[in-house]
């Protein structure tokens, strides 16, 4: 009859990571199929799993085997012959419980099964022995004691036959072995090209974060280049104000010096009335001899205030010109900042 299922569930499947023997690697993205089979012909229990047309497990059960419950909903065992070690996460506590005692009882099963092989093994061994020891030299066969219908011949004939079972029980579990070897052989290539696929991811993941490195060391770059140039603007626009306010302080220096520059005219009709009451009094010292040295100190006092006025003005107009040159200078040094800017 071949393998047939004693016992199924559904579980996540791990395997240890073989580099580091630490950690677990899933075997399926999803709860898959895990079940028990009894194998009759060859008297062997195994738990297989199946995702798709990928071999999860394919674990044969020796009584030396050992299911561990390391959580509530986790087991795991070794399987020393596929040199790994497998684990299942189950959904509640009672899909655990139920896989664990079937695990116990399969594993007493096959040290059953080991047990009755050995004795056959050796009943078989102490009968070829004697059967070598009471077969006569020539064609004649040998019996066993008992009754007519009991007697069972064993010669030549029968030898050949046991060979030829022999040999065609050895044949079918050399294929079944070779069957198993594909499957396995399948299941190590789908392996080999899915750990290459995920070295490929982990090498594309690599480059991708190296990039991302790069690419957040040149926006880190120029973060800092708009910082800097953020604090330069701050400190053209502070200057900006200073000189704003060194140009409002010109300019109320300039209208007050406007508002002066208006007398001038009054003090230059002054003068001019001045000039011609010396004239005009000059034309009556003829006449006014006696007035004249009364009068000449005052014409004396009179030029002389003529002369500071004229000094004074001359000082002024220096001054104005001087403030006007300051005042052009401050504006081309604005238009210069705000063309740099």
């Amino acid at each position: 009859m071949g393998e047939q299922p004693i016992f199924t569930t559904r579980a996540h499947v791990f395997q240890i990571d073989p580099s580091t023997k630490k950690n677990w690697v899933p075997g399926s993205k999803q709860a898959v199929t895990v079940s028990y089979f009894y194998d009759s012909t060859r008297n062997s229990y195994r738990i297989i799993s199946v995702d798709g047309s990928k071999v999860i497990i394919n674990s044969t059960i020796t009584p030396n085997m050992n299911f561990t419950k390391t959580s509530q909903k986790f087991g795991q065992w070794a399987d020393s012959r596929a040199n790994t070690v497998f684990g299942l996460g189950f959904a509640s506590e009672q899909q655990l419980a139920k896989f664990a005692e079937k695990f116990l009882e399969v594993k007493e099963a096959a040290k059953l099964a080991r047990e009755k092989s050995q004795e056959k093994m050796e009943t078989s061994s102490e009968q070829s022995q004697e059967s070598g020891r009471e077969t006569p030299s020539g064609n004649q066969a040998s019996s066993f004691n008992g009754t007519d219908d009991e007697k069972i011949s064993i010669g030549p004939e029968n030898e050949a036959l046991k060979s030829e079972v022999e040999q065609r029980k050895c044949e079918l579990e050399l294929q079944a072995l070779r069957e198993s070897n594909a499957r396995l052989q399948e299941a190590l290539e789908e392996e080999k090209i899915s750990a290459d696929n995920w070295r490929s991811r982990v090498t594309q993941s690599q480059e991708e974060e190296n990039q991302l490195r790069n690419q957040i060391s040149e926006l880190e770059l120029q973060c800092k280049e708009v910082n800097l140039e953020k604090e330069r603007n701050v400190q053209l626009t502070l200057r900006i104000q200073e000189l704003e306010s060194d140009l409002q302080d010109k300019q109320q220096e300039l209208e007050n010096l406007c508002k002066q520059a208006e007398i001038i005219p009054q003090l230059m009709a002054e003068c001019e009335n001045l000039t011609a009451k010396l004239q005009a009094a000059e034309l009556k010292s003829q006449d006014l001899s006696d007035k004249l040295k009364l009068l000449q100190g005052e014409i004396d006092g009179s030029q002389h205030k003529h002369k500071n006025m004229k000094t004074e003005l001359k000082k002024f107009m220096d001054l104005l010109d001087g403030k006007i040159d300051e005042l052009h200078e401050v504006r081309q040094g604005i238009s210069k900042l705000g063309v740099d800017n």
